[in-house]
């Protein structure tokens, strides 16, 4: 199931849809951040520490995380040397959107911001034993080069989303014909919100 290019393209998907499904969770509980507030947020964090299900999950998403970046610069590279086709199996000289054709730099900006994201997050949280998850969240956008970066970042994984969501659905079999208008206008109805959800908040705290 792995030895394929066809094969590695199929499970780029289905870890790619993953992740869409991680980052609606993830966009819902930080909006909490603005509304209601404090208390919400930190009944959503506390919850999410504490159910069993959600700890069995973090390896898993983190695995996921791995796997859709690996396999990304896997795909690019033997693209690069073999012939241009992405994994949603296009000719890459029939691409017609920047999006697509640069879905390895917008990967590798947000990995960038990944790191750092964990960094001044689940580090402070798990390993220095912050408890003001609020406070944490949002005094780090008091500062204008991380709030610009922060906002870089989601802008970046919008992108990267306008094109790898529908990519996601046809690398698993959704039909091109029958659903590649449907898929793309959701990719980018989806990448919008995600993109201009992270960014409210960031703003909304530097502002405020």
């Amino acid at each position: 199931m792995l030895k394929t290019s066809v094969a590695k393209k199929i499970w780029m998907g289905i870890s790619g849809l993953f992740l869409i499904s991680f980052l609606v969770i993830h966009l819902s509980i930080n909006l909490l951040l603005i509304y209601p507030g404090k208390e919400a947020f930190e009944n959503a964090v506390h919850f999410m520490a504490t159910n069993p299900f959600i700890r069995i999950m973090e390896p898993v998403l983190f695995l996921g995380f791995i796997f859709h970046i690996l396999s990304g610069i896997w795909l690019e590279w033997t693209n690069r040397q073999k012939r241009p086709v992405g994994y949603n199996q296009y000719d890459r000289g029939a691409v017609t959107t920047w999006a697509a054709a640069n879905m390895i730099w917008t990967g590798l900006f947000v990995l960038v911001f990944l790191v750092v994201h964990l960094i001044n997050y689940w580090y402070q949280f798990k390993i220095v034993g912050v408890e003001d998850h609020y406070e944490l969240v949002i005094s780090l956008f008091d500062s204008p080069v991380y709030t610009l970066f922060y906002v870089l970042a989601f802008i970046a994984l919008g992108i990267h989303l306008s094109h790898g969501f529908q990519s996601a659905f046809q690398s698993v079999g959704a039909p091109r014909e029958k659903f590649h208008k449907c898929l793309r206008t959701l990719g980018y109805i989806f990448s919008f919100i995600v993109a201009i959800g992270f960014s409210i908040i960031a703003i909304y705290f530097y502002l405020k």
